[in-house]
């Protein structure tokens, strides 16, 4: 039986974030191990570039699943309701991240340990693809029109959280272990960490109130993919196109940028760690921010803004990360990360209510991950190869630049979705 009694929103906020936190820190942990270890302890055999793109590819493999993982889950959503995606997604991804800190590496089992590290990066993906769905939406379905964007914002800020955890517990590593103690054995940490957290989540989401639109569908929809693809496929793939631009900058500055700076630079792991969790400091702390100012104005003109910022910055924030000098490096990733939440801030509200509640859940989430393998997937990749040559790796600005102008035109076919019971800042001037 569900629940009805009506929830404390600061409560279902906190839950939502603490969740997405959690998820976000196993989704994480593995892009920074993969910038830093995976390379030649699972793929030994290849050199040194050879493996840290395998590495990042076993690491796009988590987003090619999350699409598949929004499907699965997002079918649950929109039948069963939005609170036992919030558990299932949980769990099948914390089981997957503590599996991958007992998987052997290639010295010991050979082909096994890559294969096996494949197949629980795919399992992270599938759990996290469901996760933004249920979290996001049941916050936003729970909140005022007039505050949806702020109330949906918290989501948002989970990943920030789940960062910083992630990359404080390797930093500290990095900084308290010798490189062959951290190759050997504290890589792993990290990864056992998150079965505790998976606890305190499971714990928070336990009690959460199902939401209320959800709870309003008279007729649910039988097959939520079908009528996606049947009546919303444009939008889908509009969605997808838009968010894109978000993953490339996000993964550039946190994923690719942390092995660049370290492997081509030179500069410290500290260092490149410290400059990178700083910015995600400030992301964080103004995401309900920025989420406020889409409330007031609207979704659409942020993102808008937000491309356009990031179109206008990305090779300047290149020439910026090749000085190798920890301020710069902090001054570009600093005007990309407020470029990013320009648009990612109110994306909590924009994508749910660009959808019809009886299929929300699938098309939200569908749209929301198909731009993470457009822009997360390919970023690292991409990004390692065109850097190589020596010299200041122009072609990773062209291409991030590139993400922002397809984002830009595919956030201009999108309708603005502020509901009007807003009061228009421009009418009252006027």
């Amino acid at each position: 039986m569900h629940r009805t009694a009506p929830p404390s929103l600061p409560r279902l906020a906190a839950a939502s974030l603490a969740g997405t936190a959690i998820e976000f820190y196993d989704f994480f942990i593995y892009g920074t191990a993969a910038a830093l270890v995976l390379g030649p302890l699972f793929f030994p055999t290849f050199s040194p570039l050879a493996g840290t793109l395998a590495a990042f590819a076993t690491f796009g493999v988590g987003f090619v699943a999350r699409p598949l993982g929004s499907v699965l889950f997002g079918h649950i959503g929109d039948r069963r309701g939005r609170r036992p995606v919030l558990i299932a997604s949980l769990l099948l991804t914390g089981v997957a991240t503590v599996a991958v800190g007992c998987v052997p590496t290639y010295e010991s089992i050979g082909i096994a340990a890559p294969v096996l590290l494949l197949v629980l990066r795919f399992l992270q993906g599938l759990g996290l693809g469901g996760e933004w769905g249920g979290a996001v939406l049941l916050t936003a379905e729970h909140a005022p029109p007039e505050r949806r964007g702020l109330w949906a914002s918290f989501p948002q800020v989970g990943p920030s959280v789940g960062f910083l955890l992630a990359n404080g517990i390797m930093l500290a590593l990095s900084a308290t272990l010798t490189e062959a103690q951290f190759a050997a054995w504290g890589w792993r940490v990290p990864f056992w960490i998150a079965g505790l957290l998976v606890a305190v989540g499971l714990a928070l989401r336990s009690s959460l109130a199902e939401s209320p639109d959800f709870l309003g569908v008279r007729e649910h929809a039988r097959v939520p993919l079908a009528e996606v693809v049947r009546g919303h496929w444009r939008l889908v793939l509009l969605t997808a196109g838009a968010l894109a631009v978000g993953y490339a900058v996000f993964y550039a500055v946190t994923t690719w940028s942390l092995s660049y700076g370290v492997e081509e630079l030179g500069v410290s792991r500290t260092v490149m760690l410290g400059c990178i969790m700083a910015v995600v400091v400030v992301k964080g702390a103004l995401t309900p921010v920025v989420a406020v100012l889409g409330d007031r104005y609207g979704r659409r003109p942020l993102c808008l803004f937000g491309c356009a910022a990031t179109a206008l910055w990305m090779f300047p924030m290149i020439a910026l990360l090749s000085t190798g000098q920890p301020l710069l490096m902090f001054t570009g990733f600093l005007v990309a990360m407020l470029a990013f939440i320009s648009m990612f801030a109110v994306i909590g509200a924009y994508l749910p209510e660009l959808y019809e509640p009886r299929m929300r859940c699938t098309g939200a989430a569908v749209g929301y991950n198909l731009g993470g393998v457009v822009g997360g997937a390919l970023t690292p990749i991409v990004a390692t190869a065109a850097a190589q040559g020596g010299g200041t790796p122009w072609g990773v600005a062209a291409y991030l630049t590139g993400i922002a102008l397809l984002s830009l035109g595919c956030f201009a076919l999108l309708p603005e979705t502020r509901p009007a019971t807003v009061p228009d800042p421009a009418a009252a001037t006027g």
